[in-house]
């Protein structure tokens, strides 16, 4: 298998869903919005993108499962691609400029290959196993910076599931007083794709599932940086939370999450 050339189809499957995305960017009605949950929005460009998407990856490895958000597991191989079409669609439908594609390819569930394709910025960053980082042909690198003090951090919040929400603000509390700033894009596939190209330091979220993960995560520990869930353990692609870093700044950060999040945990 090669997987270097996986990856450049890959990435050209990528420019075709992006395109067909932003060709409806400007034409979705309120009828094409459906809710899935509460707050958690579907449109038919988000279903004919992921049938799109692995339409195109069948012929690339033919007995490989599928993990996509909005048609659920297909069995396969060893091999399982991890798809979100459209990560950010609550962006979408509202008209803010920050969505992507995240794909990933698995093997025996560990992530040999990720692409994120930020849409509106016509940015894919790219990534098979052992090749480093690229953006748009360059290759990139986590950001240097090794104090919370110089370091810009990105995060996320829940639109369903608050049950740890006292822990989390005393989290951000603490952050926006330590950092440079914190911002929440919208997409978590962006923000690990930002914390591997180096505009973020790092990214902290909880209530992901793996298709919002895999290819991002993948992507910022092929550029150097460090990837665990809470607790500091590699459970961040099928648990319950992620944190991203730049590596030099991941136990400073792992620390403020300790103090609260277990702390409330014990209480």
């Amino acid at each position: 298998m090669n997987l270097e050339s996986i990856c450049e189809s890959v990435v050209a499957i990528s420019h075709l869903a992006a395109n067909y995305i932003r060709e409806h960017s400007n034409v979705l009605l309120l009828s094409d919005i459906e809710e899935k949950g509460s707050h958690d929005l579907v449109s038919f460009v988000d279903k004919n993108t992921e049938t799109m998407i692995k339409d195109a990856l069948v012929p690339l490895l033919s007995d490989a499962g599928f993990l996509a958000e909005e048609s659920g597991i297909t069995a396969g191989n060893e091999f399982t691609w991890v798809i979100d079409p459209l990560d950010g669609t609550t962006n979408f439908v509202h008209g803010v400029p920050v969505y992507s594609i995240s794909i990933a390819l698995l093997q025996a569930n560990k992530p040999i290959l990720g692409v994120v394709h930020e849409v509106s910025r016509m940015e894919c960053f790219y990534s098979s196993l052992g090749t480093g980082v690229f953006l748009n042909g360059k290759q990139v690198k986590v950001s240097k910076a090794s104090k919370l003090d110089k370091s810009l951090i990105a995060t996320g919040f829940p639109y369903n599931d608050f049950s740890r929400m006292e822990a989390y603000l005393k989290v951000f509390d603490s952050l926006m007083r330590e950092t440079r700033g914190i911002r929440r894009l919208g997409s978590a596939a962006v923000d690990l794709a930002y914390v591997a190209c180096g505009r973020f330091e790092a990214f902290y979220e909880y209530g992901l599932h793996p298709w919002d993960v895999a290819a991002g995560a993948f992507l910022v520990n092929q550029a150097g940086g460090e990837v665990t869930d809470f607790s500091g353990e590699d459970n961040y692609l099928f648990g319950t939370d992620i944190l991203a870093s730049n590596r030099l700044i991941h136990n400073n950060l792992k620390d403020i999450i300790d103090l609260f999040f277990l702390k409330k945990q014990s209480s």
